[in-house]
C-alpha cells in the first residue's frame, strides 16, 4: 500500500516537472553526443573521482609501457628481454582493460539518457491521457 502511494507521488512530480521543464529536457535528451562529449560527461557526476583516477593510471601504465619497451630494446640477455617482454606485454594489456572501462562507462551513460528520454515520453503520454 506504501508503494502504491509512493508511485502516485512519483508520478504527480513527474507531471509537475513534465509542465515547467519538458521542452527543455526532451530537447537536451534528444542532442546525439559526440564521442568527445561522452568522454567529458565521464569525468561529471558522482564518479568523476574514480573516471580522474583511471585516467590518471591509464597515463602510468603507458608510460611504464614506453619504459619497459626502452628496456626490451635494450636488454643483451634473453632472459631480461623476456622479463621486460612481459612487462610489456602487461602493461599494454592493462591500458586496454582501464580504457575499456571507460567506454563501457560511456556506453552506460548514453543508455541512461535514452532511459530517461523514454521515461518522459511516457510520462507525457500518460499526461495527455490523463
Amino acid at each position: 500500500m506504501i508503494m502504491k502511494e509512493e508511485k502516485d507521488n512519483i508520478d504527480e512530480l513527474i507531471k509537475q516537472a513534465l509542465s515547467e521543464e519538458e521542452s527543455e529536457i526532451l530537447e537536451r535528451l534528444g542532442e546525439e553526443q559526440s564521442i568527445f562529449e561522452q568522454l567529458l560527461t565521464n569525468f561529471q557526476g558522482k564518479m568523476k573521482w574514480m573516471s580522474m583516477y583511471i585516467a590518471f593510471m591509464i597515463l602510468v601504465f603507458f608510460i611504464l609501457s614506453i619504459y619497459c619497451l626502452i628496456e626490451f630494446l635494450n636488454a643483451e640477455d634473453i632472459r631480461l628481454m623476456i622479463l621486460w617482454g612481459a612487462a610489456l606485454g602487461g602493461s599494454f594489456f592493462t591500458v586496454g582493460l582501464l580504457k575499456m572501462w571507460h567506454w563501457m562507462q560511456m556506453d552506460k551513460n548514453a543508455l541512461m539518457r535514452e532511459i530517461k528520454r523514454l521515461e518522459i515520453h511516457i510520462a507525457a503520454l500518460h499526461k495527455n491521457n490523463s
